[in-house]
């Protein structure tokens, strides 16, 4: 199935960028009459005709739409702390992308390493990923915020917060323990040098739950990955 993403939808028709018109007309050899699947990004897909096939900017008029589709029935976000190899960062959005996540925010925390995270490339990735994985919806990618900030936002639902938490005597259960039925989730990844303690005794404060990915070590972006796949295979199973 070819997916193509419309930057704008109007009416009766949607209108794709250069890239996308490109690879619709010059690559793949579209020509009018041509019937696509098209996405908007905010989760749903159109089926249209090509009507203009311009390889700087196609349009497609819209046959059948359909809302949510290939939708999740959860609302995930993972707050995760950018790593300093930032190519490790960018394979955890297209994995998490892949696997279903409604929204990203890199978190800015006492012990980053990285203090500065740039968004326009991970945006990029997202989206090809959620192509790849046939989702009509592509993940938010918030801008960077620290800890501390983000932790004092109203956050709805189940929240979590994956940490050592050597220093102190907090229980911690493993994630597939506490998720339930919960649909709408929140989980808090750590840098290399995990939260620090302040960091980790506001969340609580918050009302996060603490919890475990399993005995192993995990390099940050493994673990985002893995909280990812835990909520995912935990709604499909």
């Amino acid at each position: 199935m070819e997916l193509f993403y419309a930057y704008e939808v109007s009416g009766r028709f949607c209108r794709l960028d250069a890239e996308e018109s490109g690879h619709c007309v010059r690559v793949l050899r579209h020509r009018a009459g041509d019937e696509l699947d098209v996405f908007d990004g905010r989760g749903t897909l159109y089926h249209c005709r090509l009507t203009l096939p311009d390889p700087k900017g196609a349009e497609a008029e819209i046959l059948s739409e359909q809302a949510d589709w290939n939708a999740p029935s959860y609302h995930l976000t993972i707050g995760c702390c950018p790593t300093k190899n930032n190519d490790r960062f960018e394979w955890f959005v297209e994995k998490a992308t892949e696997l279903g996540v409604d929204r990203i925010v890199p978190l800015i925390g006492e012990r980053s390493e990285r203090k500065v995270y740039k968004t326009e490339r991970a945006k990029r990735i997202a989206l090809s990923a959620a192509k790849q994985s046939l989702k009509a919806r592509v993940p938010e990618i918030a801008e960077p915020v620290s800890v501390k900030e983000f932790l004092q936002g109203d956050i709805p639902g189940l929240k979590l917060i994956a940490y050592c938490f050597e220093d102190s005597n907090a229980p911690r259960r493993s994630i597939q323990e506490v998720l339930g039925e919960a649909r709408d989730i929140t989980v808090l990844i750590g840098p290399e040098g995990d939260f620090s303690p302040e960091e980790a005794r506001l969340a609580l404060e918050s009302g996060y739950i603490p919890i475990h990915l399993g005995p192993s070590r995990l390099r940050t972006e493994t673990a985002a990955v893995t909280a990812v796949e835990a909520v995912y295979l935990n709604h499909i199973i």
